[in-house]
């Protein structure tokens, strides 16, 4: 049997409901502090899994569930040598509000919907997630990933709770929010701290400070983590490596590369190959 290297990551992306499946194998330090824009399930298969997420440190052992949701900054190390290995699901939000829509017959207005805890040790759920991976991994008829989703998503039911939408922020908060905002109207220009310190009339060292106590980053770091984001979109949709970094404000491709890596473990054009099937071109 073929021996897998030390580290390794084995992805997909199913074309007809754009859910990313991933299988990975990390030993020592596994990726820097970083965040999605979709719901994460996942299952740890081998080893311990160590990361920190909700301001906590956590481990997950084999046959735990991890459960992330959009926006929530995490990391990943292995706790010994023999490093860690697990399966997880990469949850578009609309797709994850349409199949709640179907199992709910109404849905609270202006809600969200937020995990119970990070961790569960729910054989079903756990169950529930190795099957939908592998009937993702393994692109079987699709009403057998139907069928297998729906298990899921039952599944997930238990472990969840309705959080009402976010009322207005305190006034310690929303400079936080304001330069979030402000990140997000305009991260693929070359903006500096200072131009967006200037536009919120506040002083760099004090929006900083506001901004990494509020969201666990300070605003570089976020800024890098909207591009790679985005970055995994355009990827997906067949767009070229050198135009997703040109787009996005890299500085060249192997800008991109670099810091795709250290949040991914992959290189864009290997993500790109394995979610769209084009070649690999380097």
């Amino acid at each position: 049997m073929k021996q897998q290297p030390p580290g390794w990551v084995e992805i997909s992306r199913d074309n007809d409901t754009q859910i990313e499946a991933i299988r990975a194998h990390f030993t020592g330090h596994a990726y820097d502090p970083h965040w999605h824009d979709s719901y994460l399930v996942g299952v740890t298969e081998q080893g311990v899994q160590q990361f920190h997420s909700r301001r906590k440190r956590h481990q997950s052992r084999p046959g735990n569930v991890f459960l992330l949701e959009p926006g929530e900054l995490h990391d990943g190390d292995a706790v010994d040598d023999s490093g860690f290995t697990y399966r997880m699901l990469y949850i578009d939000p609309t797709l994850m509000q349409q199949q709640l829509g179907d199992l709910f017959t109404r849905l609270p207005q202006h809600f969200e919907l937020s995990f119970a805890a990070t961790l569960s040790q729910d054989r079903q759920l756990a169950h529930a997630t190795f099957y939908a991976y592998q009937a993702l991994q393994d692109n079987e008829p699709k009403m057998v990933k139907e069928a297998a989703l729906q298990d899921l998503f039952t599944a997930l039911t238990r472990h969840h709770h309705w959080q009402k939408a976010p009322a207005a922020a305190p006034a310690d908060t929303q400079l936080a929010l304001q330069a979030r905002d402000y990140l997000h109207s305009c991260f693929t220009e070359n903006i500096g701290l200072s131009d967006m310190a200037q536009a919120l009339g506040v002083d760099r060292f004090r929006l900083s400070r506001e901004f990494q106590a509020s969201y666990g980053l300070p605003p570089h770091a976020w800024l890098i983590q909207l591009r790679l984001v985005q970055a995994r979109r355009l990827l997906a949709s067949g767009i070229p490596p050198v135009d997703v970094a040109a787009r996005l404000g890299f500085a060249d491709q192997s800008h991109l590369g670099r810091w795709f890596k250290r949040a991914y473990q992959l290189t864009p054009a290997r993500y790109q190959r394995h979610c769209t099937n084009l070649p690999d071109c380097g």
